[in-house]
């Protein structure tokens, strides 16, 4: 069960419990009473890891849970996602499609009539290029480079 399956049953207790005005006062009276419920202290865990910098939550689709083998991303193509303005987790299929509709945006022959935004596409394309080129070796090859 993922993170919002797992907070959206326990608002939907919340919310069904006779007791939940009362539940709801005593909290505002008592800032340190809290209700504790372990399906709502997993989810939190788990989101606070999230925030930390770990793996984003698992989804029933996920390629993780899918029992597909996930190389961790090393820190020199971290920059290389992010240009393509993607998680280092993006498969690379989403890198591909993020290529592609990146490339379309910032193609320089849209931006003809302005000379500097010709530039400033020019050179957008070129370190996209070479940020999807690095990233795609790496699938494929396992090498950076």
């Amino acid at each position: 069960m993922g993170i919002w399956e797992r907070l959206g049953n326990v608002i939907k207790s919340y919310l069904s419990d006779d007791d939940y005005g009362t539940l709801r006062e005593k909290s505002r009276a008592d800032p340190e009473w809290k209700i504790h419920d372990s399906d709502l202290d997993a989810a939190y865990e788990e989101l606070n890891d999230y925030l930390r910098g770990g793996s984003a939550p698992k989804k029933s689709g996920d390629r993780k849970s899918a029992g597909e083998q996930v190389r961790p991303v090393p820190k020199e193509l971290r920059e290389d996602f992010a240009e393509l303005g993607l998680r280092p987790e993006a498969s690379a299929q989403e890198c591909k499609e993020s290529y592609k509709k990146i490339l379309k945006m910032y193609h320089p022959d849209r931006h003809a009539g302005n000379p500097e935004a010709v530039k400033m596409a020019t050179e957008k394309t070129a370190r996209v290029n070479v940020a999807y080129d690095r990233i795609e070796r790496w699938f494929r090859t396992g090498e950076i480079h």
